[in-house]
């Protein structure tokens, strides 16, 4: 996966509260769409009119906030199923950072292991974020330092966040569950070599497919 350190972006305003899987990728175009094109489909029930056409609501629609990087999203983001491509459409849209008061912990998960950094504020720190988003409409850059753990504002204001020291290497390392366990494959192989020898009869059935 991508590793995440620091990133700076356009900052996007979504304060709506409890945005579950299915409105993020419903399930019908994620099972239809190759994962390099979920992005397309990211918010489809929000993002498009009936017909078709893009709805000027929806504020990644809008001009100003089209290229966002950055979401300031509501309460409870993400919460629902535990489909992995919901964060695959937002990475398709181009979205490297999710800040929010609390997330669906399901997909809190699929966010680090997809390089996806799921930044956790308190209400009061939120709500200043939110409203220094907004007040910027779209003219003025947010930064995310994952060593340091701080979220910068447009004026230099520094917001510290925490973040669970394991989660933080992974996205440092760039290493999924897969990643992770490559790392000890010198470990593994002495083992599996060591076990051959005390067990031949245990390995005997692997030569014999």
């Amino acid at each position: 996966m991508q590793a995440f350190e620091t990133h700076t972006g356009l900052a996007a305003p979504f304060p709506v509260e409890n945005i579950d899987t299915d409105v993020i990728i419903p399930m019908g175009p994620l099972m239809m769409t190759p994962r390099a094109r979920l992005g397309e489909k990211a918010f489809l029930p929000l993002r498009f009119r009936e017909d078709g056409s893009d709805n000027p609501d929806f504020v990644l629609n809008r001009p100003e906030f089209r290229g966002a990087s950055i979401l300031i999203a509501g309460r409870n983001f993400g919460c629902g199923s535990s489909r992995e491509g919901a964060v695959h459409a937002l990475q398709g849209m181009g979205l490297r950072v999710i800040v929010a008061p609390t997330f669906g912990d399901i997909f809190y998960g699929n966010c680090i292991k997809n390089g996806v950094l799921p930044v956790q504020l308190d209400d009061t720190e939120h709500a200043r974020l939110m409203q220094v988003a907004i007040d910027a409409n779209g003219g003025a850059e947010f930064g995310a330092d994952l060593p340091r753990q701080v979220l910068t504002l447009p004026d230099g204001t520094e917001i510290p966040f925490d973040i669970d020291p394991g989660h933080k290497s992974r996205l440092l390392a760039g290493l999924d569950e897969i990643g992770i366990t490559e790392t000890y494959k010198d470990a593994i192989a002495a083992w599996q070599a060591a076990d051959r020898k005390a067990h031949p009869w245990i390995w005997a059935i692997e030569g014999s497919a």
